[in-house]
């Protein structure tokens, strides 16, 4: 669970201060190939790009075995299981090297929560009412809620929230006090929205309108107010975007709450601010409009493994305490109240927020988001001077451009693609030799992809803009 506690910085060539060597210099190790490493199959319908599924895991997994009946005396099994994870950290090592499309922050070091991996910590229950089960991290858990609530203007006794297990356990959380308040409220979310805000109005059975957006991503409320009017009889419960899943962009709040306002759903709203990634980011963000309760927002989540960088998928989700008595009932065999979605929950993951949230605090996340947004500025301008077309939203870490011909290249830097588009995520483990290594090979394969001049780069304008296409139609 928590056993591995180090990102393996060391194993990557990581120098003293966390910044890696210039990647020029060194030969390009082979890329270690487990039995799962193979290229995916790239599927091209007529004109339109399909999904590409990833590989079949059925075909190449760690096969669970039987102990022979002499195990214990040649000790075989022990030797072949300790290969098999040498073999897989060596796997971990190469694709954390080329890791950038997925917004994980891989540089972190929990050396000192080692001593902690032998317990078993589980925090079933409500976060703020101590069960029977006594080998638990509330301590933790009510400290680190304590941080967000502060950070979101939100005061202890009018707040409540617990520590998830990944982001989207925040929006269902969010979006069912929502239904719990507004029960025959329908649900807002714009086209761009994380596909989990649809899964739970599916497992709510909750009407959902998607609302359209701007090509920068951001709900636009010209559509929201029409789609608003259509359903004036209806309280309207609201998922806001602190970042969109594949754009980075931020949602205008205020003008959320002004449109809501002015379309005459005073008092009859719910708004749930997803913000797992940059949630935790925009309140360092000097020109960002503020996140904060006292706006009339109902909820709020963050992950805890994205800008944080947890080792473990987990999640931050803080509510208005006035909310939660419709969802909270008493659980004898706990001893204890509870509200949350899941049962019990990893009490590891606590521990791994409150540590970082001490060593790094306030100017710790300052100092990293205004490295990772200039880092992305640095990555957009060096792929437009390549004469490949970007996007960068103002208040986003995350670089839009071109999705790379070949899926191996795709696969081999972890890109997340959509359509004609990918992106990179600039994290703070992201530093200026990495995205200039992963430049170097892009445009090199560009130059080979399209070096007969039949097969030219994809159009992006209508996903970014025409502006910042350079497509043989669009480029200046």
């Amino acid at each position: 669970m928590v056993g591995s506690v180090g990102n393996g910085a060391a194993d990557l060539g990581a120098n003293g201060n966390g910044k890696a060597p210039h990647l020029e210099q060194q030969p390009e190790e082979p890329a270690v190939a487990l039995p799962m490493e193979m290229e995916p199959e790239m599927v091209e319908g007529e004109g339109k790009r399909e999904v590409v599924m990833g590989r079949n895991m059925h075909t190449a997994c760690f096969a669970v075995k039987e102990p022979d009946a002499d195990d214990d005396e040649t000790g075989e099994r022990e030797a072949t299981m300790a290969s098999v994870l040498a073999l897989y950290r060596r796997s971990l090592v190469e694709r954390t090297k080329h890791h950038l499309g997925y917004p994980y922050n891989l540089d972190f070091d929990y050396g000192a929560l080692a001593q902690l991996q032998h317990f078993s910590i589980n925090n079933l229950g409500d976060p703020f009412i101590e069960s029977n089960y006594g080998v638990h991290s509330r301590q933790f858990e009510v400290g680190v809620l304590d941080w967000f609530a502060r950070l979101w203007e939100l005061e202890k006794d009018e707040y409540w929230g617990y520590i998830t297990n990944c982001g989207t356990e925040g929006n269902l959380h969010g979006i069912l006090v929502g239904r719990e308040v507004f029960p025959d409220g329908i649900l807002y979310a714009s086209r761009e929205s994380h596909y989990s805000v649809f899964k739970a109005a599916r497992m709510y059975r909750m009407e959902c309108v998607k609302v359209d957006t701007h090509i920068s991503g951001e709900i636009d409320c010209s559509d929201f107010e029409r789609k608003l009017m259509q359903n004036k009889d209806k309280p309207a419960i609201i998922n806001v975007n602190i970042g969109t899943t594949v754009k980075g962009a931020v949602d205008d709040l205020d003008l959320v709450i002004k449109t809501l306002e002015e379309s005459g759903f005073q008092d009859r709203f719910y708004i749930h601010c997803d913000g797992a990634l940059f949630g935790l980011m925009i309140p360092f963000v000097k020109k960002a409009a503020k996140v904060t309760f006292k706006k009339p927002i109902g909820s709020v989540s963050v992950s805890g493994h994205k800008f944080v960088g947890c080792p473990m998928p987990c999640g931050v989700q803080v509510t208005r305490l006035k909310h939660i008595n419709a969802l909270s009932s008493n659980v004898e065999y706990l001893a204890s109240r509870d509200a949350t979605i899941m049962g019990s929950r990893n009490g590891h993951a606590p521990i791994f927020l409150w540590y970082t949230l001490n060593r790094k605090g306030y100017r710790g996340f300052q100092k990293e988001v205004q490295k990772c947004l200039r880092n992305a500025h640095y990555l957009k301008d060096r792929l437009n001077a390549a004469g490949i077309g970007a996007m960068l939203n103002e208040l986003s870490s995350t670089v839009v451009f071109e999705r790379p011909k070949d899926e191996e290249f795709v696969r081999r830097w972890q890109l997340a693609c959509e359509g004609n588009i990918a992106h990179v995520v600039v994290m703070p483990s992201v530093n200026i030799d990495k995205l200039d290594y992963f430049l170097r090979e892009l445009v090199e394969k560009r130059a080979v992809w399209y070096k007969d001049g039949i097969c030219q780069p994809p159009c992006i304008a209508r996903d970014v803009g025409q502006e910042s296409c350079f497509c043989s139609l669009h480029k200046k």
